[in-house]
């Protein structure tokens, strides 16, 4: 190389500043010729520009639902492709999502296996299991022919003005939420409502085209490959309607269109998503070697997918941080925090490691999440024992970058309950006056007594409005407590007051939620988090957790993530109903669970701990989540469920 760059042997020092000359040597003279003629054709590029010059090649631009199979080389190219030292997450090229699992036509899956066609219709089949479910069933179909199954929790949504009946003049009876009353007007003018409710919330007008096509798009989210005859019966939709909408959603790339259960008859619509579903199950039989689990399999899983069993454990300051990102967001007992949790899935913890987390700024704590109070008079008032701080108060661990997008997914557009007039006020005023303050401080700004400062952060820190850049606050408050409870017995005085020491690290003001995430990236961002924290996703497992995101937002985002590869759908735990989700590690971890002995393992938990799921996911009475409660483990099955002394 020296000999054929000779400013590469040279003192740098020396060299001009500018391109290099392209030295006139054989090597370099071949290098060129070859990439130029046989990796490429450049003649044959200068010809076609040309043509296209002078007008002989016309230039047509599509939009396309995918990128170009043309394009696939460039844009899986490797690192080397590119020479500008750009770092890799800033190439555009690695930012274009392929679609895996599908060929640009559909008509190219050919006749689809009739079994993969009634198993992944009995996966997204709706199956609601009370009024709330229902609703969430209506909000996605829009309209959905009545079912005497559901009438119960049908008359029951009626009787709470969220749905009403919608009759065309056609004859044809649909139920309807209240919230999507407003397009059924729009597709059946002289339909009649009974009974004559209105959602209090203003609905954005849709014209026909609009309102036709989302509601065809809620109906192919529950159904296989259709007919437009199909389409037309269910919805009550003339097939005409019904024509320009599935042609709408297959511009969009929803759907697509072939003859997927027979070679002759009508052409069917299928929703991408569940087509790439039935195409997997056809062509590899990938679903087939995913034989669900038992509840009793998946909660030995759990308690190897959150490093509970042995041998499983994180380490270190680092372990303390992954453990963090996986159960951010999830709020239990202030007290269970770092005993019963922590320590359970950190070898050898140490609490030096979550201060350290803190006060580095990687890591926060606080309460997220809202509870509603009672209204005196006319007015909301918060619920005393709600905001009654103690060991029981409900906080969380977050990484404090995700803690904006976790606000807005807890809080939604709620906003904490404001105290009256008292400490726990001026602490709040002199916090947003003048910023993160240490608990000195504030003792000396408001003019209240030491023990008032503490009452009174404390009392924000249950409503969600106050935290402090170090966990040691929480232990001060399980310390106060303790000492209160204490026998009072003699002891030597020191000089100066203990009361700075315990209160360590500043206090300052959680931030207002800023509705910065969009609603389907929020979603989304939720769908990992919940994927990250329990491995595989399903409704069931939402009991205890206290985000405001609807669940069926949250199985939007699951869907979306599923058509783009990042994830797996179908059925993987045996015993729930609805649709399940799983990321790819999760899967294999779930067969090599099944394919392990019982051996008898046993593992001690918290009632606290977010593995507490008996009577969730493993049959059996509720335990109270609380740290004086605990929960023993046997093979993935609760061998005792006591209090603790």
């Amino acid at each position: 190389m020296a000999a054929v760059f000779p400013t590469l042997a040279a003192c740098q020092e020396n060299v001009a500043p500018g391109p290099i000359e392209i030295p006139d040597h054989p090597l370099v003279r071949q290098t060129l010729e070859d990439c130029l003629h046989e990796a490429m054709d450049v003649d044959g590029l200068r010809e076609l520009l040309a043509d296209i010059e002078s007008g002989r090649v016309q230039v047509v631009t599509r939009d396309t639902i995918e990128p170009s199979v043309l394009s696939h080389e460039i844009l899986n190219g490797r690192p080397f492709t590119y020479l500008d030292d750009a770092p890799l997450e800033e190439r555009r090229s690695r930012a274009v999502q392929l679609r895996r699992g599908l060929p640009v036509e559909a008509r190219d899956l050919g006749r689809l296996d009739p079994d993969a066609i009634e198993r992944v219709w009995d996966e997204v089949r709706p199956d609601p299991r009370d009024a709330d479910e229902l609703h969430d069933l209506l909000m996605t179909v829009t309209g959905l022919r009545p079912n005497d199954e559901w009438r119960s929790w049908f008359d029951e949504l009626v009787e709470e003005r969220r749905a009403v009946t919608v009759r065309t003049d056609a004859g044809v009876e649909l139920w309807c939420p209240v919230e999507r009353r407003g397009a059924l007007e729009v597709l059946f003018p002289e339909a009649t409502v009974d009974p004559d409710h209105r959602s209090p919330i203003a609905a954005i007008p849709l014209g026909r085209d609009a309102a036709s096509a989302e509601m065809l798009r809620g109906h192919l989210e529950y159904r296989g490959p259709s007919t437009i005859a199909d389409l037309a019966a269910e919805t009550g939709l003339p097939e005409g309607d019904v024509t320009m909408a599935v042609a709408r959603l297959e511009g969009q790339g929803f759907a697509f269109r072939g003859h997927f259960t027979a070679v002759e008859g009508a052409e069917e619509f299928c929703a991408r998503r569940l087509l790439a579903r039935i195409h997997h199950y056809t062509q590899a039989r990938l679903r087939r070697e995913i034989e669900p689990v038992t509840a009793r399999d998946f909660m030995r899983f759990l308690l190897r997918w959150q490093h509970v069993a042995a041998g499983e454990r994180r380490e270190g300051r680092l372990g303390v941080l992954s453990v963090v990102e996986q159960l951010q967001g999830f709020e239990l007992a202030a007290g269970a925090w770092e005993r019963g949790v922590l320590g359970r899935r950190v070898e050898g913890y140490r609490s030096d490691w979550l201060d350290e987390l803190c006060l580095s700024g990687d890591v926060t704590w606080g309460r997220l999440s809202i509870r509603n109070g009672t209204t005196i008079d006319g007015e909301a008032q918060p619920r005393r024992s709600g905001m009654t701080p103690s060991r029981a108060t409900p906080i969380t661990l977050a990484v404090r970058e995700d803690l904006p997008w976790l606000l807005q997914a807890a809080r939604g557009d709620r906003v904490p309950p404001e105290p009256g007039p008292g400490r726990t006020a001026d602490i709040l005023e002199v916090l947003r006056e003048q910023g993160a303050l240490f608990a000195s401080d504030l003792i000396a700004r408001t003019g209240r007594l030491p023990v008032e400062v503490a009452e009174g952060l404390w009392d924000a820190v249950a409503r969600g409005l106050v935290t402090s850049d170090g966990f040691n606050a929480v232990r001060t408050l399980l310390y106060d407590r303790t000492v209160s409870r204490a026998p009072q017995r003699p002891r030597l005085r020191r000089a100066g007051s203990r009361t700075a020491g315990r209160y360590a690290g500043r206090w300052s003001v959680v931030p207002a939620v800023q509705a910065t995430e969009d609603q389907d990236e929020l979603a989304e961002a939720l769908a990992e988090q919940l994927l990250a924290r329990w491995g595989v996703v399903f409704r069931d497992l939402m009991v205890r957790e206290t985000f405001a995101v609807p669940w069926r937002e949250v199985l939007w985002a699951l869907r979306r993530l599923e058509a783009r590869g990042a994830i797996r759908g179908g059925r993987f735990v045996s015993g729930f109903s609805g649709e399940q989700f799983a990321v790819p590690e999760a899967v294999d971890a779930l067969r090599a669970v099944r394919k392990q002995e019982r051996t008898g393992e046993t593992v001690a938990l918290s009632g606290a701990d977010p593995l507490n799921l008996v009577g969730v996911v493993l049959p059996g009475a509720r335990i109270p989540a609380v740290a004086t409660n605990s929960v023993t483990y046997v093979d993935g099955v609760p061998e005792t469920a006591e209090a603790l002394a």
